[in-house]
C-alpha cells in the first residue's frame, strides 16, 4: 500500500470538510424533493446519531462544530477503510505464499 496516497486522500478530505460550512445551506437534492412532495416528515430516525445533524457537543461556533463533526467522521471512515485494505492485502500475501 503506498501512504503517500493515502496521506494525500487523507489531508485532501479533511480540507473538505474545513470548508464545509461555506457550502450552501440550502437541502440537498433528496431532503429538497422530500420537502417539495411533502414526504420530508415521514423519515424515522436512525437508530443511533454519533454527531446529530453535524452539531459537535459542547461547541457553540456552528461552523467549527461542522468542521469539527466532518474531521471526526473523515478520520473514522479513513481509519475503517485503511485497516480493511490492510487486512485484504495482508491475506491476498499469505494466499500466494500458501499456494501448492
Amino acid at each position: 500500500m503506498n501512504k503517500k496516497w493515502w496521506l494525500i486522500a487523507l489531508v485532501f478530505c479533511l480540507v473538505l470538510a474545513a470548508i464545509s460550512p461555506l457550502a450552501s445551506s440550502s437541502p440537498d437534492g433528496l431532503e429538497k424533493i422530500a420537502e417539495d412532495k411533502g414526504f420530508i416528515n415521514a423519515a424515522e430516525e436512525a437508530p443511533f446519531e454519533i454527531v446529530a445533524d453535524y452539531a459537535f457537543p459542547g461547541i457553540e461556533n456552528e461552523a467549527m462544530a461542522t468542521i469539527l463533526a466532518g474531521w471526526l467522521g473523515t478520520l473514522v471512515l479513513f481509519a475503517i477503510v485503511y485497516g480493511l485494505a490492510w487486512l485484504i492485502k495482508s491475506k491476498k500475501g499469505k494466499t500466494l505464499l500458501n499456494t501448492d
